[in-house]
C-alpha cells in the first residue's frame, strides 16, 4: 500500500494536489457551520434523574417562559440603594422592557435585596425558545448595550448575567482564545521548524498544508454534526487548532526525516519521496490509528459532549493522516530538495553526539534509568488520587473578569448563593389521581428540613393537579462541591423518601445535572478507558508482532497518565488552591497521553527492533535506538508539547488546565517514557520482549538511518 502511495505522489503529483484543492473547495463551501452549546443538560441521556425531571416539568407545565438573563444593579460606591436609586432602576427596567429583542418575553424588576446592596431584573425567554439559541445570545449583547447606556452618568452600575449572557461571554472568549492560540501555535511551529531544519520553506510548509487540512476537517465535522445530531462544546474549535497543527506537524516530521535520510544515501529526490512514504507510512498509520481509536472510543460514552468531541477529533486526525500520506509527499515531489532552502545541512549526516552519549549511558545502566524515570512518574501519579472534579462547563468556558461572572459576584452580595440558580423539585402522581393540599404542604415541609436546603418556595400545581413544582434555594453555591454533595445525598434522599404513596419525587436543576454528570463520568471511565487501551494494545501487537511488548508499553503510558493527572492536581489544586478541576480533564489526558505516548514509544521501539535485527544485543540496540530515534522523538515531542501549551493562553480555566496537563503529559511521554523508560525496560527484558514473533532476530540488513 505504501509503495503505491509513494508511486502516486512521485508519478502524478499534480493530480494529487489538484484533487486536494477541488475536494477542499467543495467541502469548505458546502459544509454547515460548526455549532456549539454550553447547555449542560444537552450532554446527558434521558435516563438520568435531572433530565427526567426536566422532561416531566415540560410535560406537566408546558414550555414555560424561563429566565434567560438577569440584569444586576448596584451603586458605584458599593453602598445601599436609595429610594432615588430604586426609582431610577424601575425607569431603566421599563425602558429595557420596550427594547428587548423578540426572543425575550420581557424584563421585570424585582424587589431589592434585604440588605439593599443589590437589585435585579429578570429577563424571560419566549416559549419554545432556548437561552442558548444564537438569537438569544445576540439579544443578550443588545440588552447589555442598552442597559449600560441607560445608567451612564448615574450613581448606578449594571451588569447582565444568566444563561444567555454566559453563553455570549463563552462565545466571545472562545473566539479570542482561537485567535490567540492560533497565532501562538503558528509562531511556535515556525520557530521550531527553522531551528530543526534551518529552512524558510519548511518553516511555512506545515502551516499552509495543515491550514488547508483544518478547513476540510472542520467541514467534515460540520456534516457529521448535522447527520448524527451531535453536540459540540464551545471550546472544540480551539482544541482542533492545536490537534491539527500539533499532530499534523509531527506526521510531516516523520516523513521529512525519512526523506532527508534517503537523500543522504544518494537517492534522487523522487525516489527519496517514494522510499520515505514506504518507510514512514507504517509509523504514520500506526500513530494516527492509535489516536483515532482513542478518540472514537468516546462514542461509547453516555455523555453527549464526549460522543461529539470524540468523532470530531477522530475526523480531524484521519484527514491529517491522509494529507501526510498523499498531499505532503506530492508537494515535496514537485518542489524537490528546494524544500530545504536555504540550508545545505540536509546533505550532511549529523553526529547526534548528545543522544549518542545518552544512549551509551542507558545501554550500560538500564536498571538505573528504569528505576529513576519510573520513580519520578510513580511519585507524581500518587497525587492523581486527589483529583476533585468540577462539573460547571459554563464557569470553565470564560475568564473570571467577563461581565456575566462579575455580575454574578455582585448579585451574591445581596442574595444567598443558591438564589442565583434555584433547584427544581417535582412531586408527581403515579396513579393518576390529583395531589391533595395536605400532601403538597407536607412534602414541601419535608424538603425544607433536608440538609443543604436554604429555602423552599410554595408549590406550583400543574393544570391537571398531578404534578407540583417546588423552587428550592440551596444553602451554598449551586456549582460548589457542598451543593453537589447535598443534592446527591440528603436532598435527593429526602425528595424520594418523603413522596407519599402513589407519587414520586424528582430533583432537577443545574446542580442535579452536575450530580448526574459525575455518575455518568464514573461509568464512562470504567468503559472508555479499558476499550481504548485494549484496541491500542492490539495495534501494538500487530505492529510489533509481539504479545509481550504491548503490555509494558501500555503500562508505561498508563503510568504517564497518572503522573500527568498528578502534576495537574499539584499545580492547580495544591499550589493554586482551586477547589477542583474540570471533569473532562482525565479523559483528555488519558486520550492524548496514551495515544501520543504510544506514538513516541512506537518510534523508539521500532528503531530498537531494527538495531537488534542488525545483530546487536538488547543493550546495544537500546543505545543505538536512543542515538538515532531520539532526535525525531525530541523534535516531535517538543513541537506537540509546545502547541498544546499554547492552550494556556486561551483565558479560561478549561483551556488553561488542558494546556498545562496535555503539554506536560506529551513532554513526559517523549522525554521520559520514550527516551528513557521504554528503551531501558526493553533492554532489561531482552529477547523475550519480542515473543512470539521474535521480530528482533537478525535478517538480511537494509539499514535505515535516523529518524522514524
Amino acid at each position: 500500500m505504501f509503495g503505491a502511495l509513494g508511486r502516486l505522489a512521485t508519478r502524478h503529483p499534480w493530480f494529487v494536489v489538484i484533487g486536494w484543492i477541488l475536494v477542499s473547495v467543495l467541502i469548505i463551501f458546502t459544509a454547515p457551520k460548526l455549532s456549539a452549546t454550553s447547555d449542560q443538560s444537552e450532554f446527558l441521556p434521558s435516563k438520568y434523574e435531572s433530565i427526567r425531571a426536566a422532561n416531566l416539568q415540560t410535560e406537566a407545565f408546558g414550555q414555560q417562559s424561563s429566565v434567560a438573563a438577569l440584569v444586576v444593579f448596584d451603586r458605584t460606591d458599593g453602598g445601599k440603594l436609595t429610594a432615588a436609586d430604586q426609582a431610577k432602576i424601575t425607569q431603566v427596567v421599563t425602558d429595557l422592557d420596550g427594547k428587548v429583542d423578540p426572543i425575550f418575553s420581557g424584563v421585570v424588576a424585582q424587589p431589592p435585596s434585604q440588605n439593599k446592596l443589590v437589585q435585579l431584573a429578570t429577563v424571560g425567554i419566549a416559549k419554545d425558545k432556548n437561552p442558548y439559541d444564537p438569537a438569544a445570545i445576540d439579544g443578550a449583547k443588545h440588552l447589555r448595550e442598552d442597559a449600560h447606556a441607560a445608567v451612564d452618568g448615574t450613581d448606578l452600575t449594571v451588569g447582565v448575567t444568566g444563561s444567555a449572557a454566559q453563553a455570549l461571554d463563552s462565545q466571545d472568549a472562545s473566539a479570542k482564545a482561537e485567535a490567540i492560540v492560533g497565532g501562538v501555535t503558528f509562531g511556535l511551529i515556525l520557530l521550531l521548524m527553522v531551528v530543526i531544519f534551518r529552512s524558510v520553506i519548511l518553516a511555512v510548509f506545515p502551516l499552509f498544508v495543515i491550514g488547508l487540512v483544518s478547513q476540510v476537517a472542520l467541514g467534515l465535522i460540520g456534516f457529521a454534526n448535522d447527520i448524527f445530531d451531535l453536540k459540540t462544546d464551545s471550546s472544540i474549535t480551539v482544541i482542533l487548532i492545536v490537534v491539527l497543527f500539533g499532530i499534523g506537524t509531527d506526521y510531516i516530521l516523520f516523513f521529512l526525516f525519512r526523506y532527508r535520510e534517503r537523500l543522504r544515501l544518494g537517492e534522487d529526490h523522487k525516489s527519496a519521496v517514494a522510499q520515505a512514504i514506504q518507510r514512514a507510512g507504517e509509523a504514520i498509520i500506526s500513530a494516527g490509528g492509535a489516536v483515532i481509536v482513542s478518540f472514537m472510543a468516546l462514542v461509547l460514552s453516555s455523555l453527549g459532549i464526549f460522543k461529539s468531541i470524540g468523532p470530531a477529533l477522530a475526523i480531524a486526525v484521519a484527514v491529517t493522516v491522509l494529507a501526510a500520506l498523499t498531499l505532503v509527499p506530492a508537494v515535496v515531489s514537485l518542489v524537490g530538495t528546494k524544500v530545504f532552502w536555504p540550508s545545505k545541512s540536509w546533505k550532511t549526516e549529523p553526529e547526534y553526539a548528545r543522544f549518542g552519549r545518552i544512549g551509551r549511558s542507558l545501554g550500560r545502566r538500564p536498571v538505573a534509568y528504569v528505576a529513576a524515570s519510573g520513580a519520578v512518574l510513580a511519585v507524581l501519579a500518587v497525587f492523581a488520587f486527589g483529583f476533585n472534579p468540577n462539573f460547571d462547563l459554563g464557569d470553565s468556558g470564560a475568564p473570571k473578569n467577563v461581565e456575566s461572572a462579575v455580575a454574578l459576584r455582585t448579585l451574591e452580595k445581596g442574595f444567598p448563593p443558591g438564589a442565583t440558580d434555584p433547584t427544581v423539585i417535582l412531586l408527581h402522581s403515579t396513579d393518576g389521581r390529583p395531589l391533595g393540599q395536605s400532601e403538597t404542604t407536607a412534602y414541601g415541609a419535608a424538603l425544607g428540613k433536608a440538609q443543604g436546603v436554604g429555602q423552599v418556595g410554595q408549590p406550583q400545581l400543574s393544570p391537571d393537579r398531578q404534578t407540583a413544582s417546588y423552587s428550592v434555594v440551596l444553602a451554598s453555591d449551586p456549582t460548589s462541591d457542598t451543593a453537589l454533595t447535598a443534592i446527591k445525598g440528603p436532598v435527593r434522599d429526602t425528595a424520594h423518601a418523603a413522596a407519599p404513596t402513589g407519587t414520586e419525587g424528582l430533583v432537577g436543576g443545574t446542580t442535579s445535572v452536575f450530580a448526574d454528570f459525575q455518575q455518568a463520568m464514573n461509568r464512562d471511565y470504567s468503559i472508555v478507558f479499558p476499550v481504548a487501551a485494549i484496541v491500542i494494545a492490539v495495534i501494538l501487537a500487530l505492529l510489533l508482532r509481539s504479545l509481550v511488548a504491548p503490555w509494558y508499553l501500555m503500562a508505561s503510558v498508563g503510568l504517564g497518565f497518572g503522573a500527568t493527572l498528578g502534576a495537574a492536581v499539584i499545580v492547580f489544586q495544591h499550589l493554586q488552591g482551586k477547589e477542583g478541576l474540570i471533569f473532562l480533564l482525565p479523559i483528555y489526558i488519558y486520550l492524548f497521553v496514551v495515544a501520543l505516548g504510544t506514538d513516541y514509544n512506537i518510534l523508539m521501539i521500532a528503531r530498537l527492533r531494527e538495531e537488534a535485527r542488525e545483530g546487536k544485543d538488547a543493550r546495544g540496540a537500546a543505545a543505538e535506538a536512543v542515538k538515532h530515534a531520539g532526535p525525531t522523538v525530541a523534535a516531535a515531542g517538543l513541537i506537540l508539547s509546545g502547541t498544546f501549551a499554547s492552550l494556556m493562553l486561551g483565558g479560561n480555566s478549561l483551556l488553561v488546565a488542558m494546556g498545562f496537563s496535555i503539554s506536560f503529559g506529551i513532554f513526559v511521554a517523549a522525554f521520559v517514557m520514550a527516551m528513557f523508560f521504554t528503551p531501558a525496560l526493553t533492554a532489561l527484558i531482552g529477547h523475550a520482549a519480542w515473543w512470539p514473533g521474535h521480530g528482533d532476530e537478525t535478517r538480511e540488513p537494509e539499514r535505515e538511518t535516523a529518524g522514524v
